[in-house]
Protein backbone atom coordinates (compact mmCIF):
# COMPACT_ATOMS: atom_id res chain seq x y z
CA UNK A 1 0.00 0.00 0.00
CA UNK A 2 2.91 2.42 0.96
CA UNK A 3 4.49 2.08 -2.73
CA UNK A 4 0.46 2.80 -4.35
CA UNK A 5 0.25 6.16 -1.62
CA UNK A 6 3.61 8.35 -1.27
CA UNK A 7 4.40 9.67 2.09
CA UNK A 8 2.57 13.15 2.30
CA UNK A 9 4.66 16.26 2.31
CA UNK A 10 4.86 19.55 3.03
CA UNK A 11 6.08 22.35 0.94
CA UNK A 12 5.65 25.82 2.68
CA UNK A 13 7.72 28.71 0.61
CA UNK A 14 7.23 32.08 1.80
CA UNK A 15 7.71 35.58 0.64
CA UNK A 16 6.93 39.12 1.10
CA UNK A 17 4.22 41.57 0.81
CA UNK A 18 4.15 44.96 1.10
CA UNK A 19 1.35 47.11 1.15
CA UNK A 20 2.69 50.77 -0.23
CA UNK A 21 2.13 54.21 1.94
CA UNK A 22 -0.83 55.35 -0.79
CA UNK A 23 -3.27 52.37 0.70
CA UNK A 24 -2.26 51.53 4.19
CA UNK A 25 -5.64 52.37 4.78
CA UNK A 26 -6.72 49.58 3.06
CA UNK A 27 -4.84 47.04 5.04
CA UNK A 28 -7.66 44.97 6.57
CA UNK A 29 -9.20 44.44 2.98
CA UNK A 30 -5.89 43.26 1.27
CA UNK A 31 -5.52 41.05 4.60
CA UNK A 32 -8.71 39.62 4.12
CA UNK A 33 -8.25 38.80 0.26
CA UNK A 34 -4.77 37.53 1.40
CA UNK A 35 -6.54 35.13 3.98
CA UNK A 36 -8.66 34.26 1.68
CA UNK A 37 -6.13 33.25 -0.92
CA UNK A 38 -4.87 30.83 1.34
CA UNK A 39 -2.24 32.07 2.66
CA UNK A 40 -0.72 32.09 6.39
CA UNK A 41 0.59 35.98 7.66
CA UNK A 42 3.11 34.66 9.40
CA UNK A 43 4.91 38.09 10.53
CA UNK A 44 3.71 41.71 10.25
CA UNK A 45 5.05 45.10 11.12
CA UNK A 46 3.95 48.53 10.01
CA UNK A 47 7.07 51.15 9.48
CA UNK A 48 7.97 53.82 7.94
CA UNK A 49 11.37 53.97 5.90
CA UNK A 50 13.62 56.32 5.00
CA UNK A 51 14.91 57.33 1.48
CA UNK A 52 18.37 55.73 2.26
CA UNK A 53 16.69 52.23 3.40
CA UNK A 54 14.35 52.27 0.23
CA UNK A 55 17.59 52.58 -1.41
CA UNK A 56 18.89 49.82 -0.56
CA UNK A 57 15.83 47.55 -0.45
CA UNK A 58 15.19 48.64 -4.28
CA UNK A 59 18.68 48.14 -4.95
CA UNK A 60 18.60 46.27 -7.85
CA UNK A 61 16.60 49.21 -9.63
CA UNK A 62 19.45 51.77 -9.07
CA UNK A 63 19.94 53.72 -11.88
CA UNK A 64 16.85 53.09 -13.71
CA UNK A 65 14.79 56.40 -14.60
CA UNK A 66 12.03 55.33 -12.06
CA UNK A 67 14.46 54.96 -9.13
CA UNK A 68 14.31 58.84 -7.41
CA UNK A 69 10.53 58.73 -7.51
CA UNK A 70 10.20 55.06 -5.99
CA UNK A 71 12.61 55.66 -3.24
CA UNK A 72 10.37 58.98 -2.34
CA UNK A 73 7.15 57.46 -2.90
CA UNK A 74 8.41 54.17 -0.51
CA UNK A 75 9.33 57.09 1.78
CA UNK A 76 6.66 59.15 1.53
CA UNK A 77 4.70 57.58 4.21
CA UNK A 78 4.06 54.10 7.14
CA UNK A 79 4.05 50.83 4.60
CA UNK A 80 2.98 47.63 6.22
CA UNK A 81 5.19 44.33 5.74
CA UNK A 82 4.08 41.08 6.03
CA UNK A 83 5.86 37.53 5.49
CA UNK A 84 3.47 35.42 3.91
CA UNK A 85 3.82 31.51 3.39
CA UNK A 86 1.57 28.99 1.88
CA UNK A 87 2.82 26.49 -1.52
CA UNK A 88 4.55 28.02 -4.06
CA UNK A 89 3.55 31.35 -2.48
CA UNK A 90 6.01 33.84 -4.40
CA UNK A 91 4.27 32.45 -7.91
CA UNK A 92 0.90 32.78 -5.41
CA UNK A 93 1.25 36.07 -4.53
CA UNK A 94 2.52 37.00 -7.98
CA UNK A 95 -0.57 36.05 -9.26
CA UNK A 96 -2.45 37.68 -6.93
CA UNK A 97 -1.14 41.18 -7.39
CA UNK A 98 -1.23 40.92 -11.27
CA UNK A 99 1.41 43.28 -13.73
CA UNK A 100 3.18 45.84 -11.91
CA UNK A 101 1.77 48.41 -13.89
CA UNK A 102 -1.70 49.20 -12.54
CA UNK A 103 -3.02 50.69 -15.39
CA UNK A 104 -2.33 47.53 -17.87
CA UNK A 105 -3.20 45.26 -14.55
CA UNK A 106 -6.81 46.84 -14.93
CA UNK A 107 -7.25 45.71 -18.61
CA UNK A 108 -5.40 42.60 -18.58
CA UNK A 109 -6.22 41.16 -15.06
CA UNK A 110 -9.03 43.15 -13.64
CA UNK A 111 -9.26 40.74 -10.61
CA UNK A 112 -5.76 41.54 -9.49
CA UNK A 113 -5.16 43.47 -6.42
CA UNK A 114 -3.36 46.20 -8.26
CA UNK A 115 -5.93 46.37 -10.50
CA UNK A 116 -8.09 47.33 -7.80
CA UNK A 117 -5.75 49.17 -5.43
CA UNK A 118 -3.33 50.75 -7.63
CA UNK A 119 -2.89 54.01 -9.28
CA UNK A 120 -0.44 53.93 -12.11
CA UNK A 121 2.66 52.01 -12.62
CA UNK A 122 4.82 53.50 -9.70
CA UNK A 123 1.99 53.62 -7.45
CA UNK A 124 0.86 50.08 -7.99
CA UNK A 125 -0.41 50.00 -4.08
CA UNK A 126 1.76 46.46 -2.85
CA UNK A 127 4.91 44.94 -3.43
CA UNK A 128 5.64 41.01 -4.06
CA UNK A 129 8.82 39.30 -4.56
CA UNK A 130 10.61 38.18 -7.52
CA UNK A 131 11.86 34.83 -6.95
CA UNK A 132 12.67 32.52 -3.51
CA UNK A 133 16.04 34.51 -3.21
CA UNK A 134 14.82 37.71 -3.56
CA UNK A 135 12.22 36.89 -1.04
CA UNK A 136 14.25 35.58 1.40
CA UNK A 137 16.70 38.82 0.84
CA UNK A 138 13.87 41.15 1.38
CA UNK A 139 12.20 38.91 4.22
CA UNK A 140 15.54 39.62 6.25
CA UNK A 141 15.44 43.06 5.37
CA UNK A 142 12.01 44.21 6.64
CA UNK A 143 12.44 41.31 9.57
CA UNK A 144 16.30 41.17 10.27
CA UNK A 145 15.35 39.05 13.04
CA UNK A 146 13.64 36.94 11.71
CA UNK A 147 15.89 33.14 10.94
CA UNK A 148 14.97 31.28 7.47
CA UNK A 149 15.55 27.73 7.75
CA UNK A 150 14.82 25.61 4.99
CA UNK A 151 11.61 22.57 5.95
CA UNK A 152 13.14 19.78 6.15
CA UNK A 153 11.31 16.89 3.62
CA UNK A 154 12.06 13.19 3.32
CA UNK A 155 14.57 11.60 4.61
CA UNK A 156 16.01 14.59 6.51
CA UNK A 157 12.45 15.01 8.14
CA UNK A 158 12.11 11.34 9.49
CA UNK A 159 15.98 12.06 10.23
CA UNK A 160 15.26 15.51 12.96
CA UNK A 161 12.58 13.68 14.28
CA UNK A 162 14.27 10.51 15.27
CA UNK A 163 17.12 12.10 16.39
CA UNK A 164 15.35 15.09 18.64
CA UNK A 165 11.48 15.00 18.78
CA UNK A 166 10.82 11.27 19.39
CA UNK A 167 13.39 10.96 22.30
CA UNK A 168 12.46 14.11 23.86
CA UNK A 169 8.53 12.88 23.56
CA UNK A 170 9.00 9.86 24.37
CA UNK A 171 10.98 10.26 27.68
CA UNK A 172 8.16 13.50 28.53
CA UNK A 173 5.08 10.63 28.01
CA UNK A 174 7.40 8.08 30.18
CA UNK A 175 7.60 10.64 33.02
CA UNK A 176 4.00 11.51 32.62
CA UNK A 177 2.77 8.51 33.09
CA UNK A 178 4.79 7.29 35.94
CA UNK A 179 3.49 10.15 37.30
CA UNK A 180 -0.29 10.36 36.57
CA UNK A 181 -0.68 13.81 37.69
CA UNK A 182 -4.16 14.75 38.63
CA UNK A 183 -4.05 17.23 36.01
CA UNK A 184 -1.59 16.74 33.14
CA UNK A 185 -2.35 20.04 31.11
CA UNK A 186 -0.57 21.67 34.20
Amino acid sequence: MQMLMPEPQIFVERTLALIKPDVVDKEEEIEDVILRSGFLIVQKRKLQLSPEQCSNFYAEQYGKMFFPNLTAYMSSGPLVAMVLARRNAVSYWKELLGPSNSIKARRTHPHSLRAIYGTDELRNALHGSLNIFSAEREIRFMFPEVILEPIPAGQRARDYLNLYVNPTLLAGLTALCKEKPADPMV
